[in-house]
């Protein structure tokens, strides 16, 4: 029983942390903007909060695997060789969404 409450705890944190740096590459509102509302005017304020979520991503990833939950089956395998190499460039932004938006297109094309 304690197992399953683990990986549902683990999955719920992970997927919370993947829709904040999600939000954070879509430039849409976060906690981190409510702890900060004053920098919200700053450009640069953007890229820190975006290594912010990257960070509290690689985070939770980092325990899931000390238990070994499967954290990749919640992404994709691009996503998922990008939080393996937990760098986050201007290609990580870029391609986040790369084969979710090939899957769209896809299925409006049939």
């Amino acid at each position: 029983m304690e197992v399953n409450h683990n990986e549902t705890y683990f999955e719920e944190k992970l997927e919370h942390a993947k829709i904040q740096f999600e939000r954070t590459i879509d430039c849409k509102h976060t906690e981190f903007d409510d702890l900060y509302p004053y920098m919200t005017e700053q450009p640069q304020f953007f890229w820190y909060k975006r290594y912010v979520a990257w960070q509290e991503l690689l985070t939770f990833v980092r325990v899931a695997e000390d238990f070994e939950y499967k954290w990749t089956e919640l992404f994709t395998q691009k996503q998922a060789a990008y939080i393996q190499s937990r760098i986050l460039d201007a290609k990580v932004l870029d391609d986040w969404y790369e084969e979710q938006e090939l899957e769209a297109e896809q299925e409006q094309s049939q």
